[in-house]
């Protein structure tokens, strides 16, 4: 069979031609509502990049700055990724639906298989259009962006500190003089050290447990768009 004549074997869609161009349509809306949301997910990245850029520069200005902006924009990178955690959930509805239709709608065109209007691929997303809801829970969202991104921009800001503390103004020669330097006003420096390394030992923990997460919701076979 040559490839000239082998669309005439092809099975018939069940899909007219209006449907099939309703659905390029909506494949398009849902590629570029996705596509408005991954920049929205860029934009607070960028934000906690910029905020710890200010911070280290503050920090590293003088040696007699303090490391208190460090300690704060640790706490200021994790509102960022509370934020992002909730952008990426709605970039993940979008783009499940676009991934639906490029998997068991164009890819069987492709291969010239039959695609059922009725098909399963059909029903899940009518489902999802007509109660739309989150694909992805909140703390497996924020454990995806945090290993992604924000594990990275912790990690400086927990080096930058502790260079802080070491270096300046003079190098570092006592555990006590380390908390001497890491005082903030009335809060004595051990605690302070005690929350920073609660605080770092807790996002990694949440990484990793996330990750786990991610990978038995996988091992599971879990439908691209269930209701959590």
């Amino acid at each position: 069979m040559s490839e000239e004549d082998a669309p005439n074997n092809w099975p018939k869609q069940d899909m007219d031609s209006g449907t099939m161009t309703a659905l390029a349509h909506l494949y398009r809306a849902e590629v570029f509502r996705s596509t408005h949301w991954r920049t929205r997910l860029d934009n607070t990245t960028n934000w906690a990049v910029v905020t710890t850029g200010i911070a280290l520069s503050a920090t590293f200005s003088n040696v007699e700055a303090s490391p208190l902006p460090m300690v704060l924009v640790g706490l200021l990178v994790a509102v960022f990724l509370v934020f992002e955690a909730r952008r990426y959930r709605y970039y993940n509805l979008f783009r499940a639906r676009a991934r639906l239709l490029e998997s068991d709608l164009y890819a069987p065109i492709l291969y010239g298989r039959k695609v059922p209007v009725d098909g399963r691929w059909a029903r899940l997303l009518a489902e999802d259009y007509e109660m739309p809801h989150y694909h992805i829970s909140l703390v497996r969202a924020a454990g995806r962006r945090l290993r992604s991104n924000y594990s990275w921009i912790l990690a400086i800001q927990a080096v930058a500190y502790y260079g802080k503390i070491a270096i300046h103004p003079v190098p570092l020669t006592s555990l006590a003089e380390a908390f001497q330097r890491a005082a903030i006003g009335p809060i004595p420096g051990w605690f302070v050290i005690l929350a920073g390394l609660i605080f770092h030992t807790s996002w990694v923990v949440f990484a990793i447990y996330t990750l786990r997460l991610d990978r038995r919701y996988r091992k599971a076979g879990h439908s691209p768009m269930p209701q959590v």
